[in-house]
């Protein structure tokens, strides 16, 4: 029955040292033990909060008498001019919980105005993500699509095998000339006259003989 016990509270424990450090988160009390109250000091809500760290996935708890004080969430402007008409936020539970979603300054006031303008008014400046995850690179730009290849210039055309045209012979010469050729057919007919008369001269002679 001891040796149950011891387990069931060692698993306890364990249970909640889980619940403790989940994510890394902390809950941090505004004001410390002072609460969400005017400060005694002008400033002393705001040097709380410089000696503090607060991370995404951190808490504040803001403990304040529900019928006497509000809390606001708003933004720079209203901060610095106490403006209470048109909060981000309102709160007015007397334990309020604001957990950390971004980084950056986050601007809180108390939502009884003059309380503000006594410095109940609380500025936190949020870092980067304890975890230490970066978020996923964007993916990269599809790459462009390759250019259309140049079409290539089409063959020169050229005539097929045995179609070539015939090469022309060339034309007459110079000396062929019509005049010329009629000069050569005056000079056979005079050759072959010249040639009748010396057959039959011969012939003549042989027959004297």
């Amino acid at each position: 029955m001891a040796r149950n016990l011891k387990a069931f509270y060692a698993l306890g424990l364990f249970s909640l040292f889980l619940l403790v450090q989940k994510g890394g988160a902390y809950e941090f009390t505004v004001g410390g033990s002072n609460g969400w109250t005017i400060p005694s000091d002008s400033n002393a809500l705001n040097q709380w909060a410089e000696r503090s760290r607060f991370q995404i996935g951190d808490t504040l708890l803001f403990v304040y008498p529900p019928d006497k004080d509000v809390v606001l969430l708003v933004n720079k402007d209203d901060y610095n001019n106490c403006s209470t008409a048109t909060p981000i936020a309102k709160y007015t539970d007397g334990h309020t919980e604001f957990k950390f979603s971004q980084s950056g300054p986050i601007y809180f006031i108390s939502g009884v105005k003059d309380h503000c303008l006594k410095n109940e008014k609380l500025l936190v400046v949020v870092l980067a993500d304890r975890s230490g995850k970066k978020s996923a690179p964007s993916p990269p730009p599809s790459a462009a699509s390759p250019p259309p290849p140049v079409a290539s210039p089409p063959p020169s055309a050229s005539p097929p095998a045995g179609s070539e045209e015939p090469t022309p012979s060339p034309g007459p010469s110079a000396d062929q000339t019509p005049s010329k050729k009629k000069k050569n057919g005056a000079t056979s007919v005079v050759v072959s006259f010249v040639g009748s008369i010396g057959a039959l001269l011969g012939s003549s002679l042989l027959l004297v003989l």
